[in-house]
């Protein structure tokens, strides 16, 4: 006994489902899983998030900056606020308060008045937070990155905050431009990008030779 074809229309259906089940295992299960393979395999740090850990607990990503200031009362206002803490390199500042979830800018052109003003605000700011003149502050100290989370300053601008660190910790001048010198990275591939010094890591090795085991880095879980 013969069997009946099937409908033309049945049999491209079915034909489709076929190649849907086939392409579902191949590039939902199989291309994830090779992917995330090699990924573990050779650069599990960077697939895991380049994260910081202090005695077992995640303390922030080399890949996210964070705000390093004390809620102190701010003087002839009365009122309580960030204020940079002078213990640690401070970042570039950030539109979001370095809030993972609020990446962004100001969006404010160059030649916008309050752009000019809070650029001319920060820079008198950080010359005195830093006991340098204001024609010495490099700009990416008074300007903030297109993400909000930059962790990298210029050279320039760590360089700058080494005596006063020192000052606050107690510790030899010398020693904490040696540490800076150990997280300052060149161009990428020798010809990309500028020389950048990530801050997140330099404070957590900070924290490390202060004996202070990644205090004041934040927890990753907020």
């Amino acid at each position: 006994m013969a069997r009946t074809a099937l409908p033309v229309v049945l049999r491209h259906h079915l034909a489709a489902l076929r190649m849907l089940l086939v392409f579902t295992v191949l590039t939902g299960i199989g291309y994830p899983l090779l992917v995330t393979g090699i990924a573990q395999a050779g650069l599990a740090d960077r697939a895991n998030g380049s994260l910081l850990t202090a005695h077992g607990t995640v303390v922030g990503s080399r890949l996210l900056g964070q705000d390093f200031s004390l809620r102190q009362r701010i003087p002839r206002t009365g009122r309580r606020g960030p204020l940079p803490d002078p213990r640690w390199f401070q970042p570039r500042p950030s539109a979001g308060g370095y809030d993972a979830g609020n990446s962004g800018a100001t969006n404010l052109g160059p030649t916008n008045p309050v752009r000019t003003a809070t650029v001319r605000a920060r820079r008198a700011a950080v010359a005195v937070f830093d006991g340098v003149p204001s024609a010495a502050v490099p700009a990416d100290a008074v300007t903030g990155s297109g993400s909000g989370l930059d962790p990298a300053v210029s050279p320039a601008y760590a360089y700058q905050q080494v005596p006063r660190v020192a000052r606050a910790r107690q510790l030899s001048p010398a020693l904490v431009r040696r540490l800076v010198g150990r997280h300052l990275h060149g161009r990428d591939l020798g010809f990309l990008g500028q020389p950048y010094v990530n801050v997140v890591s330099l404070n957590q090795a900070l924290a490390d030779v202060a004996g202070r085991g990644g205090a004041g880095l934040r927890s990753a879980r907020g």
